[in-house]
């Protein structure tokens, strides 16, 4: 039996709908996402500024900054429309909508930012770390769920495929139980690498950025460390810091040594604005084997047992798998977290493990201070 030509067209109509419904759909759920960005004087800004206009992920709607000097300048330098900039942030929140803030002011007027953007129902990501008190954290925390918005913190090292690759050999268990890790993170000082004027007095300022590199570059060790510790809390927290170059950076730290302890695990972080050039590394060792991070996307590895007869395999330079395309970049993500893609729970971005990262940095600052250990008290929370 023959089925009629007309009857033949209708299903062929009828799938050609579908499908074109369902690419409209899909088209939708994937526009980007709006986004505002809240402070110019983080330099990190300005890689933003660069990226932006070549994402798929989001796009941005408006700006905000009350230093009408610095908003001409960056107007200028990145081509922005004037009808971008604000100066208020609540005006801005109320005439564009945007669905999150990026947030690049100092690390003290992170909470302001976040807190009103909440009112507001919009989520936020905030550069690192995420505030400079653990008073403060908390408060976000608090507001977040309040409002019921997402808040995620910034590393550069979160996209780093050697980075991910470490922690998911040690989540896979191939390094065996890890019981040290090593973190580097630093460059030759801020002022030596040419911060610019807007962004190098509050960032050598401890009121508005916290301390000196232990905050600056100790925060992408403890944020790597929680994660490894699957959010758990060290036990205690041991820090040592200095100003070894005090006729630049009179008011913080520009070195320090932070040690973690955990009940079978120990973490050591040097944070330092004293290196002879950037780097940002991570050692992990575990009683099966270790990796050691190689810049942004290979690894030196070596695992115990894993030759035919049972002993050392000798170390290798592998490559780290690429990154999932909804983890490949903050405006990537931020857009997956906001259409519900991607859950950030436990994630080096997550809001819960950077509450933990601001426990560690504060339980080092007391302890350079006070020259003592500190022990950390299990989070009722």
């Amino acid at each position: 039996m023959h089925t009629p030509f007309h009857a033949v067209r209708l299903v062929y109509l009828i799938l050609c709908a579908s499908f074109v419904l369902a690419s409209n759909t899909t088209a939708a759920s994937e526009a980007p996402v709006r986004v505002a960005i809240v402070g110019l004087v983080h330099g990190h800004v300005k890689g933003l500024l660069e990226k932006l206009p070549r994402s798929d992920a989001a796009t941005l709607v408006a700006i905000v900054e009350p230093d009408e000097t610095l908003a001409r300048e960056y107007a200028e330098k990145y081509h922005l429309d004037g009808k971008l900039f604000y100066t208020d942030l609540e005006k801005m929140l109320e005439e564009r909508r945007p669905d999150a803030v990026l947030v690049y002011t100092t690390i003290a007027d992170h909470r302001r930012g976040i807190e009103v953007a909440a009112r507001h129902g919009v989520s936020s990501m905030v550069e690192k770390p995420l505030a400079t008190t653990l008073e403060d954290a908390q408060a976000i925390r608090e507001v977040a769920r309040k409002q019921h918005v997402q808040v995620l913190v910034n590393y550069e090292t979160t996209w780093y495929a050697s980075n991910q690759e470490a922690l998911a050999l040690a989540a896979q268990g191939k390094l065996g139980d890890v019981r040290k890790v090593v973190v580097h993170d630093g460059h030759e000082g801020p002022k030596e690498i040419g911060v610019g004027p807007e962004w190098l007095p509050w960032l050598t300022d401890p009121a508005q950025a916290g301390a000196g590199a232990l905050f600056d570059f100790g925060c992408y060790g403890a944020d790597l460390m929680t994660v490894l510790m699957h959010g758990q809390a060290p036990v205690s927290v041991t820090a040592v810091t200095q100003t070894d170059k005090p006729e630049i950076y009179p008011r913080v730290d520009d070195d320090a040594t932070v040690i973690l302890r955990y009940a079978k695990t120990q973490a050591v972080l040097m944070p330092s604005w004293n290196w002879s050039f950037a780097r940002k590394d991570m050692e992990v060792y575990g009683t099966g084997g270790y990796a050691i991070t190689v810049g942004a996307d290979k690894l030196r590895v070596r695992y115990h047992g894993a030759s035919s007869g049972g002993g050392e395999s000798a170390e290798t330079v592998v490559a780290a798998a690429p990154l999932a395309r909804e983890r490949g970049d903050s405006l990537t993500y931020l857009a997956a977290v906001l259409r519900g893609n991607v859950r950030p729970d436990g994630d080096l971005s997550s809001l819960e493990t950077n509450v933990v990262v601001m426990q560690i940095l504060e339980a080092a600052r007391r302890s350079a201070e006070t020259e003592k250990t500190v022990e950390l008290e299990k989070r009722k929370d």
